[in-house]
């Protein structure tokens, strides 16, 4: 079992950056993908970037150039800077986490979830 803690989302001028941090605790061995995915209301999940363990990184084309995922101190911990945010960058970020090695954009490719943080972009 492994538990998504997030932080960092918020409220932010349009240009602006916000910094996301998710930290997995428990069964954390081994090969690993951590990702951010994210949803706007009424709209589906949405892939946005993804890290693995051998420092493989995949981006959405929507945030790729704006947005960089990193690994934060550990292992376990990844981070998602986000720079000149957009209004429609608007959604819950969700963290996720997963042992399989499948396309990192493939939401049901992930066993765990963080809680999501709300990211809200103002014009």
């Amino acid at each position: 079992q492994v538990n998504l803690v997030e932080s960092g989302g918020g409220l932010v001028q349009a240009g602006g950056s916000l910094r996301l941090s998710c930290t997995a605790s428990g069964d954390t061995f081994g090969f690993y993908v951590m990702a951010w995915f994210r949803q706007a209301p009424g709209k589906e999940r949405d892939f946005v970037a993804a890290l693995d363990w051998n420092g493989r990184i995949n981006y959405a084309d929507s945030v790729k150039g704006r947005f960089t995922i990193s690994r934060a101190n550990s292992r376990d911990t990844v981070a998602l800077q986000m720079n000149s945010l957009k209004p429609e960058d608007t959604a819950v970020y969700y963290c996720a986490r997963t042992r399989a090695d499948l396309p990192r954009a493939l939401s049901t490719g992930y066993d765990y979830w963080g809680q999501g943080t709300q990211v809200t972009v103002s014009s």
